[in-house]
């Protein structure tokens, strides 16, 4: 007991201990290379949850947006014209004398998930008007994340 007690408390003990109190260089690199390998296997399909949600979120956002332009036309009694746009539905046009909005609340309602404003087209090639996004790739047609989304 008393040499045990002499190494705990001998001239290297305050060495010993910083020896035994931290990782090793090559602990640390094991514990790198492991996460290193489940990130490697775990972000993939998380990316493409990620675009798929940005995908759907659109999808989503181009229905309420549809809404509030018939909203739009039931009020005033026409569609907003290609020049007043989705701006309409934030703020009164001139000569919309019954406009009853807004019909969007916040300004950031006309943007899509990729950051690019919703496009609007009056008359529409697909129905009364076209409201849609170019998706990720901002060009037309595409999968997945780049697909098109619209009111069609």
């Amino acid at each position: 007991m008393s040499r045990e007690k002499d190494e705990a408390s001998g001239p290297n003990a305050g060495r010993r201990r910083e020896r035994e109190a931290g990782f090793t260089l090559l602990e640390l690199l094991v514990v790198l290379t492991i996460i290193g390998l489940l990130a490697a296997v775990a972000v993939p399909p998380v990316m493409r949850y990620l675009s798929r949600a940005k995908s759907d979120t659109a999808e989503i956002q181009v229905q309420n947006l549809a809404v509030a332009v018939d909203l739009f036309h039931l009020d005033v009694g026409r569609y907003p014209s290609q020049q007043e746009g989705l701006r309409a539905l934030v703020e009164r046009p001139s000569g919309a004398e019954r406009w009853d909005g807004p019909y969007v609340t916040r300004e950031q309602s006309l943007t899509d998930p990729w950051g690019q404003a919703y496009l609007y087209r009056f008359p529409g090639q697909e129905g009364a008007f076209d409201l849609y996004t170019l998706g990720a790739d901002q060009a037309a047609g595409g999968e997945d994340e780049n697909r098109d989304v619209g009111n069609w």
